[in-house]
């Protein structure tokens, strides 16, 4: 239902467009990672993986579980909470690993938070945390995904986040999502995360280029 939703609402945001690597693919037991840049950015993503016909288990912050009418969509659909800075954040994982061995999707936000910027440029991918390479340890494949002009539609304070997100629909920002290809990460943690990090940056360097008009 949420990523219905996403796909509904985000071309009403913004003029929405998706590309793709030839060999992109996202197979049953999957793990993408995209860039986050914006509030926004998640609807966006979930609107590009469904754009590919998939349902994805997204693993988000567990405060979103205290909004009433979400928390229920959330349960229904076998969305992960992570309790960042608890001791029950390594369950995300345990449940995400649970959720691939099932043959479902998972996206997993590397940066594990927003760009601390209040401008609506965009910018490239931040340092990663190392949960992404963790989980890729069960052998899932990687689908890097980078996602550029989510900025454009809400970010800045909470009173320009939602100017922002109301004045949308007449501003029409141009919002480009590129899928990559997959890859396999290494099994050591530190160069799994570099490796990650080059991938991500890569797709997100090449929906860059194409929101600008440009081809890579």
């Amino acid at each position: 239902m949420l990523s219905a939703v996403a796909r509904a609402v985000v071309p009403v945001l913004g003029r929405f467009t998706v590309s793709a690597d030839e060999a992109a693919v996202l197979a049953p037991g999957s793990i993408v990672a995209p860039n986050h840049s914006s509030l926004i950015d998640p609807g966006v993503v979930l609107a590009a993986v469904r754009h590919l016909g998939v349902e994805p288990v997204v693993l988000a912050t567990a405060g979103l579980w205290r909004i009433p009418v979400l928390r229920g969509a959330l349960l229904r659909e076998g969305h992960i909470p992570v309790h960042r800075g608890t001791e029950r954040a390594a369950r995300a994982l345990e449940d995400a690993a649970a959720a691939l061995a099932a043959g479902r999707v998972v996206v997993i936000y590397p940066e594990g938070r927003l760009p601390r910027r209040t401008d609506p440029a965009d910018s490239a991918p931040g340092p990663f945390r190392t949960g992404l390479a963790r989980l890729a340890a069960t052998g899932a494949p990687v689908v890097p995904l980078g996602q550029a002009g989510a900025r454009r539609i809400s970010s800045g304070s909470t009173a320009k986040q939602l100017a922002g997100l109301v004045t949308a629909p007449l501003r029409r920002p141009r919002v480009h999502v590129h899928i990559g290809a997959p890859v396999r990460l290494d099994a050591d943690v530190a160069t799994a995360t570099a490796q990650a990090h080059a991938a991500v940056t890569s797709a997100w360097r090449t929906a860059s280029a194409r929101l600008a008009g440009r081809h890579l």
